[in-house]
């Protein structure tokens, strides 16, 4: 079976631990392919094969100058991991409110000597 499913949506795409530090690399600023191997420390054909697929389901942007590419992360297109993730976010949020209320609760007649 071909592994296309990376290139069928940014939920595969993400998946791969090499692209989100592609992605992370590339959300501050518009990056060359050079930069991104030297600062990544990858062998350029697999930075170049990662920015494909992340290219093919929108989540960079590529922009050409001469002979050098230049990418960036298109956030638009992380929205919807950001919305599912957010489902999460709140249940995580939601728990670690209860932990704080149970550890700020004055304990009651546990070992008082007062």
């Amino acid at each position: 079976m071909p592994r296309s499913t990376a290139a069928a949506d940014v939920f595969n795409a993400v998946a791969e631990p090499r692209r989100r530090d592609i992605l992370v690399y590339l959300a501050s600023q518009e990056r060359a392919v050079g930069d991104i191997v030297a600062a990544l420390e990858l062998a350029q054909p697999s930075v170049s094969k990662h920015l494909k697929v992340l290219r093919d389901v929108g989540l960079v942007h590529v922009r050409r100058d001469g002979r050098q590419m230049f990418y960036r992360t298109n956030v638009e297109a992380i929205r919807p991991i950001q919305e599912w993730a957010g489902i999460f976010e709140r249940f995580w949020g939601h728990q670690l409110s209860r932990v704080k209320e149970r550890a700020e609760r004055p304990s009651s007649g546990k070992g008082g000597n007062a």
